[in-house]
């Protein structure tokens, strides 16, 4: 498989541009790369660009060929709103949930959550989870990169108002409503994931005043790493290119 990489610069066929540090690094030292080698390049806005490896030192440039309208997005577009879990099960959260097609990820802080991030540290570790989305597209073969939301609080992210049409969700093991009896949805989708021990009654109460409607996906208890990519896998297979 040829080897893509995000390139976050002004992109133009007949150009050569210069493979930021990191990117080159990976393209030097682990992929091998070599001038004359052929890669993928992208920006993030859609569409791609090949590449051909023109030189490799000082830096790692290369000639782009001509733009491709090469698209595999979702048809179903969904933002994941994530209860920070404990640990780096974020990292797992958002790479998969890129490569299942997420739009954006909006990490939040709740009563339970174990993990606490405030000023430059959740700034940090939001740069972080970018990069893993980054290097996510990359594998995936999506030429546009999902944006990570700054750390919430949930009052703070509840009192945002909804999307045009948007269908909030509420994963809740408690719900009645099966995520397969509900209709597609008209707009947007938007899933909200507790943390490890789930929501309070009192925020569940709160997420309901503002439309998200509680669904489960069964009769077992998923860990809150896994409830929203398991939620996001049913939607594409109920209403999506799965």
């Amino acid at each position: 498989m040829i080897s893509r990489f995000y390139c976050p610069m002004p992109l133009q066929a007949g150009h050569t541009v210069t493979l930021p540090p990191e990117a080159a690094h990976h393209a030097l030292r682990v992929l091998r790369l070599r001038s004359g080698d052929e890669l993928v390049v992208f920006d993030g806005m859609g569409g791609e660009y090949p590449g051909k490896v023109e030189e490799t030192t000082p830096t790692l440039r290369l000639a782009l060929g001509d733009w491709r309208e090469v698209e595999c997005e979702a048809p179903l577009t969904t933002i994941l709103a994530q209860a920070l879990p404990s640990g780096d099960k974020m990292d797992w959260v958002v790479q998969k949930a890129v490569e299942l097609g997420v739009l954006a990820i909006q990490p939040l802080q709740t009563k339970r959550s174990v993990v606490r991030l405030a000023g430059d540290r959740a700034e940090k570790r939001r740069g972080h989870w970018q990069q893993v989305a980054v290097a996510a597209c990359e594998q995936s073969g999506r030429n546009r990169l999902p944006t990570i939301g700054p750390v919430l609080d949930l009052p703070h992210y509840l009192a945002q108002p909804a999307g045009e049409n948007e269908t909030r969700l509420l994963l809740s093991p408690q719900a009645d409503a099966r995520l397969s009896a509900l209709p597609r949805p008209a707009g947007g989708l938007t899933l909200l994931i507790g943390p490890e021990g789930g929501f309070d009654a009192d925020e569940e109460a709160a997420a309901r005043s503002v439309g998200f409607q509680p669904v489960t996906l069964g009769p077992r208890v998923l860990r809150t790493e896994t409830a929203g990519l398991a939620a996001m896998a049913a939607t594409l297979a109920l209403w999506g290119d799965f």
